[in-house]
């Protein structure tokens, strides 16, 4: 379990942005083969379900695949090398001009890349390889604004403070400057790809006592960064997804459990219903309290 959010270090529904080192922007790990062969899988049975671009985007997912063909080698050499026209990851090899840049990018890293364009007067999703959807579809948000991505979330909708914060702070990103945000969410499947949707009404009926091995912490790490050229925003969305049962082997297993409680019961019930957890809040507290001894 590499990042722990729930820790108190990220609130719920808040930007929650930091500043992130530009060392830390692509974090590869043990996982890396796993991952890339789950989106190679993933992109030949729906390539139109995890892969959208506008025209006119071609010079912003240039931008990208140069960025990480450069990046990637130098920061990690042990796992990338550069020949010719193609990328050596680990054990496979990746043709850099077979495909769309952006499709070609992805297939280079766990994280999913996403491109925010500045167009009729809003931040907009106009290009995204998303294999490892969190609850959501990319064809509904494709093409969207910022408020209107985020119209689902409470305290995030058209008009609202963070809305304009966000619209602000996109705007004022420095091509030099890295951000990071973490999410969670807690699901019954361990599986990357999971693009339903798990809210509900605010007077879902209580489900009985959870299993450690069979509910899942579902951690989204999100980086932003504004390409110097296009002056493009990129998002990286990294996902890890461990069961419950694996808080127990953390020495601090108990503070982490005690301050996942806090933060499940300081949600309001909109922010409950929208992760999905008025049904499942008072298992998963007592689930966690059993962890915190």
């Amino acid at each position: 379990m590499k990042h722990t959010p729930y820790d108190g270090s990220s609130k719920p529904f808040t930007i929650g942005l930091v500043q992130l080192d530009p060392d830390r922007w692509i974090e590869p790990d043990d996982a890396l083969e796993f991952y890339l062969d789950q989106k190679a899988r993933l992109l030949a049975s729906m390539r139109e379900s995890i892969f959208v671009a506008e025209p006119g985007t071609e010079p912003a997912q240039d931008e990208l695949l140069n960025v990480l063909t450069e990046y990637l080698p130098n920061r990690y050499p042990a796992l990338y090398r550069r020949e010719g026209d193609a990328m050596v990851v680990g054990k496979r090899r990746v043709a850099l001009d077979g495909d769309a840049a952006l499709v070609t990018a992805g297939s280079l890293v766990q994280d999913d890349l996403a491109i925010m364009e500045r167009r009729d007067g809003d931040w907009r999703l106009a290009a995204a390889y998303v294999a490892f959807p969190s609850s959501w579809s990319l064809a509904e948000k494709f093409g969207g604004a910022m408020h209107e991505i985020h119209a689902p979330v409470p305290g995030f909708g058209e008009r609202t403070r963070n809305a304009e914060l966000i619209t602000r702070m996109f705007d004022n990103l420095s091509p030099g400057r890295f951000v990071e945000r973490f999410n969670w969410s807690i699901n019954v499947d361990g599986a990357l790809h999971l693009p339903k949707s798990k809210s509900e009404e605010v007077d879902a009926e209580a489900v009985s006592p959870l299993s450690e091995d069979g509910t899942f912490i579902r951690i989204e790490r999100q980086t932003l960064r504004k390409l110097p050229e296009t002056g493009a925003i990129v998002f990286t969305i990294r996902i890890y997804s461990d069961p419950l049962a694996a808080l127990r082997s953390r020495p601090d297993a108990a503070a982490l459990a005690g301050s996942f409680v806090a933060q499940l019961r300081e949600l309001t019930l909109p922010q409950a219903a929208y992760k999905g957890l008025v049904s499942k809040r008072e298992a998963l507290a007592t689930t966690l309290l059993a962890i915190a001894g």
